[in-house]
């Protein structure tokens, strides 16, 4: 792809997200087939929105996600400063098509983690890691049938970022190494009480974390000190509606709650 196509994939993407609409897919002359095509145009989201990246998601960290999705691993997209909310926050799902709910671990990156030939090691990464915070993910995608849109498309559509809500941090110490077995409970208003665990993203959640520490580095990209990491969902995702509240307690990291008009 030229720079031009790249740009304007940007904008077909951008221009949808800002004004509430959904596509069927990227038009033939500016959409990417790869994903190193894919990440250049998630690249220039930035400019597009003039926003600046908060953090970075991982979707598809379940084997039930990457099904779902039609795609062989995670893939990651930045989460941009205005979308970003906090506990006990009001979330619009006016122009959400996907209409769900993700409990989330969140790391907060507190060393920057630039590029470099070699992998970062866990402990590596670990050390650059200034708090945990409950999350709640409420994705949306561009795209009206995101499921069946292939893993490029999904990747320039920023895999399928929108709102985040991220609660208090609280400092990392041992029980890190225990995240696989946290438990972590949500409640919705209208009586349901799904739950799940930490090994439900890609089998521990700091895993998660180096995976896109290395997805970052691989392709050029820094992790900024001062940007957070969501995981992925330990619950499944939720479906909610407008009305609804829900509230995800995850034991010692804390609790955290979305209300959805």
């Amino acid at each position: 792809m030229t720079f031009d196509e790249t740009l304007s994939a940007a904008r077909w993407l951008a221009r949808h997200w800002q004004g509430g609409q959904h596509l069927d897919e990227l038009p033939a002359s500016c959409r990417p087939a790869t994903p190193d095509e894919a990440r250049a145009v998630q690249a220039l989201w930035p400019r597009v929105v003039e926003d600046r990246i908060a953090g970075w998601k991982i979707a598809a960290t379940s084997k039930a996600g990457q099904e779902h999705i039609q795609v062989g691993g995670p893939i990651a997209g930045p989460i941009f400063w205005r979308h970003v909310h906090h506990d006990g926050a009001l979330v619009s799902l006016a122009h959400n098509g996907m209409k769900v709910a993700e409990c989330e671990i969140v790391f907060r990156i507190d060393r920057t983690l630039a590029p470099r030939p070699e992998p970062y090691a866990r402990a590596e990464v670990m050390v650059a890691v200034g708090a945990l915070m409950p999350g709640i993910e409420v994705p949306d995608s561009r795209f009206r049938h995101f499921e069946r849109v292939g893993e490029a498309q999904l990747i320039a559509d920023c895999a399928c970022m929108n709102d985040m809500l991220v609660g208090r941090p609280v400092t990392p110490g041992p029980q890190v190494d225990e995240l696989p077995a946290l438990l972590v409970q949500a409640r919705v208003s209208d009586g349901r009480t799904p739950q799940g665990h930490g090994h439900n993203v890609l089998g521990d959640p700091v895993e998660a974390l180096v995976w896109l520490v290395n997805e970052l580095r691989a392709s050029g990209r820094t992790l900024v000190a001062g940007q957070f990491v969501t995981t992925g969902a330990c619950v499944p995702p939720i479906p909610v509606r407008p009305g609804d509240r829900v509230e995800a307690d995850f034991g010692w990291i804390g609790r955290i709650s979305v209300r959805f008009v």
